[in-house]
């Protein structure tokens, strides 16, 4: 990609919306992108907010707590994948209530009055019995009016949003106020936490797209509408990129078991601390490598602590995408240990599981949400009852034990991930959805 402020006007163009831009743990926006613009859309970025290198980790948070941590966090440079580079300098970056903000939305107003009141009444219509919606909407009422006037500047066609709470409420505005379509992916807690305004944004949007079948049902239950105004495109990896060792899987001595994610409570990791704790007592040699950071980290050292697990679960701290795929071609087993919480979040289809099964990594997983739809139970991967540590040790050991068993469930991974995991046909099958290929 060219590091130019704007992509060619001859380009059809398309705008994202996301929460946060750049985020290490949200890969599959940034490489969805990258894809999009191969197949020869010009996009065009709009972040609600910028994420920076201060520490702050937002995930679960709701949008009045990312701003007051935002305001209040370190400004410092952006914590990035080096592919996010690019996009970075040239995406379309804005305070909340800036003086062009205010310019917009006073120009949205004049030019139709009845529309701007309308659409901001019908949001607080939609929102009320929410805090954390009611409010967050009302932070990005006035944003997402000016970003709709700078869509319509530079010529987009369509407004694509990435998680169906916040931007996808944006990308409704934009809608309303600027006339352009929009569509938005849903992708796990956005949908299962809060509801709020789901069914008008589903009603409204040119298309709706979901990373699961799981989700599908999930929108059609709770909004009321047919299931055929739903699109299942799954996340992806490049394929190409994200392969199995040239040379072969040369695992380390003592066998790493490898667990990413970032530290908080959807991600179950201490489960997988005690799931450690019976491997030790049962005498098996390993390594287990945490690789992350977040708001649990210190309630999880403890854990490990309190059962004597120092010399056993190592935490490795934040790794970008390339160290990632490093430590998996060391590994012997990838655990992926999610929980569903109180508040009725849950995972979607977590990308790590894609990126490890793609490396022909062998995968245990837990057995809730879209991930049946990736990790087949005793053919691409093991999945293991969420909460059960006993079950999460049993798989592992028998992963460990069993190195051809190991061997054929990583490469059987790899083949469901090439048929319906891959990055560039997932965002070729978006472009196509949306009109624009």
């Amino acid at each position: 990609m060219s590091d130019r402020s704007t992509p060619p006007r001859h380009q059809r163009r398309i705008a994202y919306i996301v929460s946060r831009f750049p985020k290490l743990t949200e890969t599959f926006i940034l490489f969805e992108l990258l894809a999009v613009e191969r197949h020869g859309l010009a996009v065009e970025l709009f972040p609600l907010m910028r994420a920076r290198a201060s520490g702050v980790h937002p995930e679960g948070q709701p949008l009045w707590r990312k701003v007051v941590e935002r305001i209040r966090s370190d400004r410092g440079l952006p914590v990035m994948h080096p592919e996010a580079a690019p996009l970075v300098r040239r995406a379309h970056y804005s305070g909340f209530l800036t003086g062009a903000v205010v310019r917009d939305n006073i120009v949205v107003f004049r030019r139709g009055p009845r529309r701007y009141l309308r659409t901001l009444g019908q949001l607080l219509v939609d929102m009320a019995g929410s805090a954390n919606y009611l409010v967050g909407s009302l932070a990005i009422f006035p944003l997402a009016v000016h970003f709709g006037e700078r869509m319509r500047e530079l010529g987009v066609e369509h407004v694509h949003a990435h998680f169906a709470n916040h931007p996808a409420t944006a990308a409704w505005i934009i809608h309303r106020t600027a006339g352009l379509p929009y569509s938005f992916t849903g992708h796990g807690a956005d949908l299962q936490v809060d509801q709020h305004g789901l069914r008008r944004k589903v009603r409204d949007a040119a298309a709706t797209v979901t990373i699961s079948t799981y989700n599908r049902r999930f929108i059609t239950e709770h909004t009321g509408l047919e299931d055929g105004r739903v699109t299942v495109i799954h996340c992806g990896v490049d394929t190409e990129v994200v392969a199995p060792p040239a040379g072969g899987r040369s695992p380390s001595d003592p066998p790493e078991v490898l667990c990413i994610g970032t530290f908080y409570e959807v991600k179950g990791h201490p489960v997988l601390i005690e799931a450690c704790g019976i491997l030790r007592d049962r005498g098996l040699r390993f390594v287990c490598r945490m690789v992350g950071e977040g708001p649990d980290r210190d309630q999880l050292e403890r854990l490990v602590a309190e059962r004597d697990l120092r010399d056993i679960v190592r935490f490795d701290g934040t790794m970008t995408r390339g160290q990632i795929l490093d430590a998996m071609q060391s590994a012997s087993v990838l655990v992926v240990p999610s929980v569903p919480t109180d508040s009725g979040r849950r995972e979607g289809i977590p990308v790590v599981l894609m990126e490890a099964m793609a490396s022909e990594l062998p995968v245990v997983a837990s057995a809730i949400s879209g991930i049946p739809e990736l990790v087949k139970d005793g053919h691409s991967g093991v999945l293991v009852p969420a909460r059960d540590p006993t079950a999460l040790a049993d798989a592992v050991q028998g992963l460990l034990a069993e190195p051809a068993r190991a061997r054929r469930l990583g490469q059987a991974g790899r083949e469901v991930v090439v048929e319906d995991f891959d990055q560039s046909a997932n965002a070729r099958r978006l472009v196509e959805l949306i009109g624009l290929a």
